[in-house]
């Protein structure tokens, strides 16, 4: 299957890339659609320029990619000004026919982040437009529509999974790849202290969830839904 994180922001897939870890190491394909450029992350770091800022967050979503041999998009969009377009749906429809994506993640449509709640809607309608041949791009229609999974909120508000996958034998990996995204790590550092970078968030959800279906690590999900987007088989491992 072709398994594609659609979110807002790089390093937004790491609430959903140990269940991608564990479908790549069962054969499935993986790709990562950004929808913004996230020139806005750098709260530690005001002295950047919008394009300095793009261009770290860039490098840093693309090394990621590389590692796992998979495929990566950004639509370039003005982080935390996004909004719902004409051009921004064709675009976004663009990028997961592309993919030919068999499973979507992507944001919870209750997020502290609006450009998280704006992407939410975003691939509810262009996940039902994939297949449909009265949508013109470059790629062809798809043959279906995806199975859509939303991830967990920072901070959880409104979220009850349905869901748990198990990333005990994950968490390592997924802990070294959180590290490609350095100045978020370095952002998580000088707002809540030196301690609490990057792995300590990845460490505290996944033990939380994990504690709730008595496993080490876990994530947690929902089924987006919306006629098409849920399926009648097992989709996640």
């Amino acid at each position: 299957m072709n398994v594609v994180s659609v979110m807002a922001h790089q390093d937004d897939e790491l609430v959903c890339l140990g269940t991608m870890l564990k479908m790549l190491e069962r054969g499935d394909r993986l790709h990562f659609i950004c929808v913004t450029d996230g020139s806005g992350g750098m709260a530690h770091a005001p002295e950047m320029t919008r394009q300095e800022a793009a261009a770290v967050r860039d490098l840093e979503m693309r090394a990621l990619a590389d590692a796992l041999s998979a495929t990566y998009v950004c639509l370039g969009e003005h982080d935390e000004f996004l909004y719902d377009t004409p051009d921004v749906r064709l675009r976004l429809i663009e990028a997961m026919r592309a993919t030919e994506a068999d499973v979507v993640f992507t944001h919870h449509n209750r997020d502290y982040n609006l450009d998280h709640v704006i992407v939410n809607q975003l691939v509810q309608q262009c996940a039902v437009h994939m297949p449909l041949p009265m949508i013109k791009t470059n790629s062809a229609p798809t043959r279906h529509t995806p199975a859509v999974f939303v991830v967990e909120p920072m901070g959880g508000f409104e979220f009850e999974p349905t869901h748990w996958v198990d990333i005990s034998s994950q968490i390592e990996k997924k802990l070294k790849l959180a590290m490609y995204h350095r100045s978020q790590d370095e952002a998580f550092r000088a707002a809540f202290g030196p301690e609490k970078g990057l792995d300590h968030w990845v460490l505290g959800m996944s033990q939380a969830r994990g504690q709730q279906v008595g496993v080490a690590h876990a994530e947690a999900f929902k089924p987006m839904l919306a006629r098409g987007l849920v399926k009648p088989y097992q989709v996640l491992p």
